[in-house]
């Protein structure tokens, strides 16, 4: 990953980010909130020779008690000092227990000694620590060699004996929350990459290089698409109508030579949104002057009538079958376009789509209108839109960002390999914010580029004030497609 694909991650998990650094500030808190108080109160030792007046002797007395005082922070808490230090102070602890409230250190090339206790009462840390100097100081006496008169040749002096303690040493309440917050921090950060890295679903035209296949529309999420199929009625202009018509102006670059008329669209499994994407691909195309037919050849969940809001009840597989000729058939779903709905879901779909006469059928169609767009099967649960893809000129592939993965997409490729085909182009579909963030500039553009005294109200219609209206979109819900005579 290169650093602005980590940008990127962090860009669209800073949600994640942010809670998992609250919850490491909450829990540097409580854990502050929840420590008792640990105070700590120090002696400090002057050691020095007993003996010798001379200015070598002093320094000979010097050398010789430096040496010794970093063996002597080893006696602070043996049992030598504790058992005394119980016995007169009186208290309710073990010898381990006052040992591990003890602890001495002393700086290098000094004859100096610093005892610390710690107790949960400054009073406590106090008189601990001044009992546990005058023990210490006798526990080494007693340890330490005489001279030939049998008196300690060293000779231990508090010069800076325990005050009580105004503040703790625990809990650090800025060390605590800061650690959290920095640690919660760092979780956060290392989930989101992680999840991104575990991540292979595709989320931008990048994802698809290793297939050499372009993507040719990146189409945003529009949580109104339920509710409203065709963009160009919900708000003509939309990102999303917007994405449809830039996916119209690349596919005039499809083999110039020879421009497919008939264009199969598919997608890896179900829930990519190719029936969606083939209605407004020939709604957007139908937008030009383009006479387009619409093609419903998923037989086996047919979306298109009920989507467009026609009659499903015939269609595809009732001309398959010889129930009805085509003209009969065909809808009128508005200005340039017409609609030849799946029909009856039949028993063997796969044999139908697979016969010569589906052939002949789409073949004819494409002979009498400008493009036809046909909406077929995932390529990967069923073998039916591999089939319709080796009727079609083209075929374009549907996958849904975050949450088609690579190996899907991989797979469709090779699917349509098997029969001979190439995909012509990907669709990138329903593309959020938090998904590669390719609406994000796209969305940008747009809005810039409105038209101007326009503005779009909470449910997505466009509205007009002050300015001269904009020219309306065609209306697509009106009739007057007919089928080509011959």
């Amino acid at each position: 990953m290169e650093l602005r694909d980590y940008m990127r991650v962090l860009r669209n998990g800073w949600r994640l980010v942010l809670a998992f650094a609250a919850f490491g500030l909450a829990a540097g808190v409580i854990l502050t909130a929840t420590t008792a108080n640990v105070y700590e109160a120090s002696v400090q030792v002057f050691v020095a020779t007993s003996g010798g007046g001379t200015a070598a002797e002093l320094s000979a007395g010097n050398t010789f008690t430096a040496d010794r005082v970093q063996s002597y922070t080893s006696i602070a808490n043996s049992p030598n000092v504790t058992g005394p230090v119980i016995a007169r102070l009186g208290l309710n602890l073990s010898q381990s227990q006052l040992a591990g409230k003890i602890s001495a250190d002393a700086p290098q090339n000094k004859v100096l000694i610093n005892l610390h206790v710690t107790d949960h009462s400054p009073q406590q840390a106090a008189r601990l620590a001044n009992a546990v100097a005058a023990q210490f100081n006798e526990a080494v006496k007693n340890t330490e060699q005489t001279d030939a008169n049998g008196k300690p040749v060293v000779k231990l002096t508090v010069i800076s004996p325990a005050t009580v303690p105004g503040s703790p040493i625990k809990p650090q309440k800025i060390v605590n929350i800061g650690l959290g917050f920095a640690l919660g921090l760092l979780l956060g950060v290392g989930v989101v990459v992680l999840r991104d890295v575990l991540d292979n679903t595709v989320k931008g035209p990048r994802d698809f290089e290793p297939f050499g296949v372009p993507v040719l529309g990146v189409i945003p999420f529009d949580k109104r698409t339920s509710k409203v199929p065709i963009a160009f009625r919900g708000d003509p202009h939309s990102a999303r109508s917007e994405a449809y018509r830039q996916l119209r102006t690349n596919m005039q670059f499809i083999d110039v030579d020879n421009p497919p008329r008939i264009i199969a669209v598919t997608s890896p499994v179900l829930g990519d949104g190719k029936s969606i994407t083939a209605i407004n691909l020939a709604v957007a195309l139908a937008e030009t002057g383009t006479r387009v037919c619409l093609i419903g050849a998923d037989l086996r969940r047919p979306t298109l009538a009920d989507s467009l809001g026609l009659v499903g009840d015939v269609g595809l597989t009732t001309v398959l079958i010889g129930k009805a000729p085509i003209e009969s058939v065909l809808q009128d779903a508005g200005r340039n376009l017409a609609v030849l709905t799946s029909g009856p879901v039949p028993p063997n779909p796969s044999e139908l789509l697979i016969s010569a006469h589906a052939r002949e059928v789409i073949q004819h169609i494409g002979a009498q209108f400008d493009l036809t767009i046909i909406d077929s099967a995932p390529l990967l649960p069923v073998t039916d839109g591999a089939e319709i893809a080796a009727i079609a000129d083209a075929t374009l592939i549907v996958a849904r960002s975050g949450k088609t993965t690579r190996n899907q997409a991989e797979r469709s490729v090779e699917a349509l390999a098997k029969v001979g085909e190439r995909p012509v182009g990907i669709i990138l579909n329903m593309v959020t914010r938090t998904r590669g963030g390719y609406d994000t500039e796209y969305g940008y553009y747009y809005t810039e580029y409105r038209p101007k005294g326009s503005r779009t109200d909470s449910k997505g219609a466009e509205q007009t004030s002050g300015d001269p209206a904009p020219t309306p979109a065609p209306d697509f819900s009106k009739p007057d497609v007919r089928m080509p005579a011959g």
